[in-house]
């Protein structure tokens, strides 16, 4: 699968997408003991375009996971995870959740 085109999508490819690719989408394992801190240190060094383009990476990952979802369950919720896990730790929320509205 090629992730790096996936993230992406048609623009650059920023050093960071070669952080979150070869160790966590294709071993989740790596992603807990080895990745995290390296990549929320790398993401809160970039500025402008580059955090907002990241972010939308992380966004494309979690739209293809969600299209892809029927052809390979297992790899598309590890796709999703990892994406959504990164998203969360390094701005707090995520741009595709959606929000419960109380009526009270």
């Amino acid at each position: 699968m090629d992730y790096i085109r996936i993230i992406s999508g048609d623009g650059e490819v920023l050093e960071i997408y070669r952080m979150v690719i070869p160790p966590c989408l294709e071993d989740i394992e790596l992603l807990p003991p080895r990745s995290i801190e390296p990549i929320y240190y790398h993401a809160i060094k970039l500025e402008g375009d580059g955090l907002d383009h990241f972010r939308f990476g992380l966004v494309r990952l979690q739209v293809y996971a969600d299209i892809h979802r029927y052809e390979d369950s297992d790899e598309m919720q590890k796709i999703k995870y990892v994406s959504q896990v990164l998203e969360k730790i390094i701005f707090g929320n995520l741009m595709l959740e959606t929000e419960v509205i109380s009526s009270e």
